[in-house]
């Protein structure tokens, strides 16, 4: 018997306030969502980030399932617990596999507020060779010894894969899930996009150089530790600025996500 990528509510959903938190962090996700999709990070109405909402309890917000990226708004994102219930009325169902991976993360790493996961093409592309991700670029060398790898184990809907991520991903913030694609966490939304991005173009970077072909030309041991003591992705504000620009770079181009 399948089990169904849809999440149903388990339990009967509740009357809850919108904090003035929430408010804000259904405007920062939407934002991202619309980043997204001008960046062409998208799978048709596939994949996921997830943002926890400041408060007492384990709550975070995901795209409804059914709507394109472009489509996602502030007040249509929807407020899910750790076991995948929908805390409020909606009309729009739970991805199943992006309640698995995404609350995997979340559940187990108290500062893991932000989790993104993408197929893009070169994402994915690289995702499928044996040797993972070079470190022979000037991206690749930023997350020398920073990417984690776990293995494909078939559309993730299985609850018992939640703790095999967590055991991959141990204390990295990137991940490449083999054969299937990207994934990065932050303490925020701009973290978790800044070493998203860079992951990214470690694989486009990479592939271009594949299909150029000749030698590539490694890079030695003491370059890559100073790459990786001044990457941009371990440094806060320049998380924070690069999103910003991002942001109204997004809201200068359709300011609907806010709704």
């Amino acid at each position: 018997m399948s089990t169904s990528i849809y999440q149903t509510a388990a339990r009967p959903v509740k009357e809850l306030p919108m904090t003035e938190a929430e408010r804000k962090a259904r405007i920062q996700l939407a934002a991202a969502y619309r980043i997204f999709d001008m960046l062409d990070w998208t799978q048709l109405i596939f994949n996921h980030i997830t943002l926890r909402v400041p408060g007492s309890e384990p709550r975070f917000l995901i795209n409804p399932f059914g709507l394109r990226y472009n489509e996602i708004t502030a007040s249509s994102l929807l407020l899910i617990d750790l076991a995948g219930n929908a805390l409020r009325d909606t009309k729009w169902p739970v991805n199943r596999a992006g309640f698995v991976i995404h609350s995997a993360i979340h559940g187990a790493i108290p500062e893991a507020h932000c989790v993104m996961h993408t197929h893009t093409t070169n994402g994915v592309a690289v995702s499928c060779l044996k040797n993972g991700l070079s470190s022979d670029n000037f991206y690749g060398a930023m997350l020398h010894g920073r990417v984690a790898y776990h293995d494909l184990e078939g559309v993730t809907v299985d609850i018992g894969e939640r703790e095999r991520i967590v055991r991959d991903l141990g204390d990295k913030h990137v991940m490449i899930l083999r054969n299937h694609g990207l994934l990065s966490w932050g303490a925020n939304v701009a973290e978790a996009y800044l070493r998203l991005w860079t992951l990214q173009r470690a694989c486009d970077v990479q592939l271009a150089c594949a299909q150029a072909g000749g030698e590539v030309i490694g890079l030695s041991q003491p370059v890559i530790e100073r790459m990786l003591a001044e990457s941009g992705p371990g440094e806060s504000k320049t998380c924070e600025d690069v999103f910003a620009a991002m942001v109204r770079l997004a809201g200068a181009r359709d300011p609907s996500y806010r709704d």
